[in-house]
Parts: C-alpha cells; sequence; structure tokens
C-alpha cells in the first residue's frame, strides 16, 4: 500500500473510530439522564417520611410547594412513574387540607370572601391530585380512566394491593374536592367512583397506613347516613379498628368520629370527650405520624373553640 492511501486509510478507521465513540458517548449520556432522573424521581416519591416526621407545622408548609413542583418538573420527564404519581396525588391533598381548606376555616369569621377565595383554590388543588392518582392507577390499567365513571366498581376490579395507595389518595382527595363543591352535579355524580376507590382499597389492605382507609370510613358512612341504615354502627367500628391499628396513638379517629358522629347526634358530651382525647396523645409517641398529629389537634383546638357553631344550647 503506498504511504499516501495507507494514511488515508488510517484516517478512515480513526474518524470511524471517533463517531463510534461519539455515538456510544451520545447514547451513555442519554442512559446516563435517564438514570439520574429516575434516581431522582425514586428518591421524591420515597421524601414523604421526612416531612411526616417534622414537629413545626409552618416550616413544613414552607417546603412543600417546592417539593410538588420539583415532583411536577420530574414526571415531565419520567410521566409513567407510578411512585411520583402517588407522591403528587398524596402530597397535593395534603397540602391542600392542612394549608388550604382548613385555615379558610378559620379565617372565615373575620373574612369571608378571603375564606370562599382559598376554598376554590382548595377545590382546585384536590382535583389536581385526584387526576395525577387516575394517571398512576392508568399506569398499570389503562382502561380504568375510561371506564370508572360508566361501571367504577368494575373498573377497579383488577387493581391490586400494589394499587392501594392510589386508591385511597385518589379516593381523599375527590371525596375532598366534592365537600367543597356540593352545588356541582356533575361532581357529585361521582360519589359511586370514591366509594369504589375506597372500598376496593378496603378490600386489598384495610389495615393501610396505620387505619388511614378505616378512618375515611367513619366520615364516609355517616355522610351516607341518609341511605343507608345503621351508618353510626359501621362508622363506630371503623373508629374502633383505626384506633387498634394505629394502636391508639393517632389523633385523625377521634377527630374525625366527633365531627362525622358527636355533630349530626347532638352530643356534645361525646364531643368534648373525643376531642380532649385527640388532645391528649402525645405528638412524640410515633415519630412518623408526628406532623399529622399535630395537624390534628389544631384542628380539635379550633373544633373545641368554636363548639357553639355546632351545637344547640
Amino acid at each position: 500500500m503506498k504511504p499516501g492511501k495507507a494514511a488515508t486509510s488510517l484516517h478512515r478507521r480513526a474518524e470511524s473510530k471517533c463517531l463510534f465513540l461519539f455515538a456510544v458517548i451520545l447514547i451513555s449520556g442519554c442512559s446516563i439522564k435517564s438514570m439520574a432522573v429516575d434516581a431522582a424521581a425514586d428518591a421524591m416519591a420515597q421524601s414523604g417520611s421526612a416531612y411526616g416526621s417534622d414537629n413545626d407545622i409552618e416550616f413544613v408548609g414552607m417546603a412543600t410547594p417546592f417539593g410538588l413542583k420539583t415532583i411536577e418538573s420530574l414526571l415531565d420527564a419520567t410521566p409513567d412513574h407510578r411512585g411520583l404519581l402517588l407522591a403528587a396525588t398524596r402530597g397535593f391533598t395534603q397540602y391542600s387540607y392542612v394549608y388550604i381548606d382548613q385555615p379558610a376555616n378559620e379565617i372565615e369569621t373575620i373574612d369571608i370572601s378571603q375564606a370562599y377565595a382559598e376554598r376554590k383554590r382548595a377545590h382546585r388543588m384536590y382535583l389536581r391530585a385526584r387526576d395525577y392518582g387516575l394517571r398512576g392507577l392508568a399506569v398499570e390499567h389503562p382502561e380504568i380512566i375510561d371506564a370508572i365513571r360508566r361501571e367504577p366498581r368494575d373498573a377497579v376490579a383488577n387493581t391490586t394491593i400494589e394499587d392501594v395507595g392510589l386508591l385511597y389518595w385518589t379516593a381523599a382527595s375527590w371525596a375532598a374536592a366534592i365537600s367543597l363543591a356540593k352545588d356541582d352535579p356533575r361532581l357529585v355524580a361521582d360519589l359511586p367512583v370514591i366509594e369504589a376507590l375506597i372500598y376496593r382499597a378496603y378490600e386489598l389492605d384495610e389495615a393501610f397506613d396505620q387505619g388511614a382507609v378505616h378512618v375515611f370510613l367513619i366520615s364516609y358512612e355517616m355522610s351516607q347516613s341518609g341511605l343507608h341504615a345503621g351508618a353510626s354502627d359501621r362508622a363506630l367500628q371503623h373508629f374502633q379498628r383505626a384506633v387498634e391499628l394505629s394502636e391508639g396513638r393517632q389523633a385523625a379517629p377521634y377527630v374525625a368520629l366527633a365531627e362525622a358522629l358527636a355533630i349530626p347526634e347532638n352530643d356534645a358530651e361525646e364531643f368534648d370527650r373525643l376531642l380532649n382525647e385527640a388532645l391528649a396523645i402525645g405528638v412524640d409517641s410515633k415519630s412518623d405520624q408526628r406532623l399529622a398529629n399535630l395537624v390534628m389537634q389544631r384542628r380539635a383546638r379550633w373544633l373545641l373553640a368554636n363548639k357553639e357553631q355546632y351545637f344547640l344550647e
């Protein structure tokens, strides 16, 4: 081979090798980026425990919006990440309840227009959470979004124990949205969907999250008391099971029963007893529930301070 041809051949082989290496780098770069996004998504999906053990409600409230927007940004890159979709459903529901919905109740006596505006905002947040929950369920059950309003029970029949978190938080966010829009007949018509979601969660794992499903059902059973006999008995059974599963160290069952049962039955004495039971729970006795207990105890104090709104003398 002549020197010129040899040099050209070597140059082409080198060029070919460089192009191959460049392609490998590009592919690896995409892979590394994907891995990084997946790792960040996994970390964000598990981040709720750090908030749950905090002892400062307002501090968590300042941090949460950034976390939620980060989750939404990651979902743009990994739209079918079930962990992130669950985190978004749970996070937007909790944030709306603690930092928008409940404060609206507290300011209503001094600024009714602002309270109304905050409830509209909470309503939008709950629907945002619901939509993430439906997306999360649809990852493994693509038919669920189209079918859930037509045949709710059939639509959730194939869900499994891995879906319980999404079933629960989707039901919770949807129910909360309805509670703030009882004058919207289209939304109220979705009540059978909520029932299908929460009872499927109950069938699959009634002990989920230390009794969260039972706490939900305390209020849900009483909301249906005009339609089904024995609602108060079922609500009490759910209360007892929730207390059992949480080992009596969560305030939520006591607050739920006080609002759902004691108020409709005009039982002020039971109302006081239940809320004082909630306030007596040591918030450090169950560190992973510290923030939830602080939130529910704040609710209990507000209910006691506004007792006259709920009971006839």
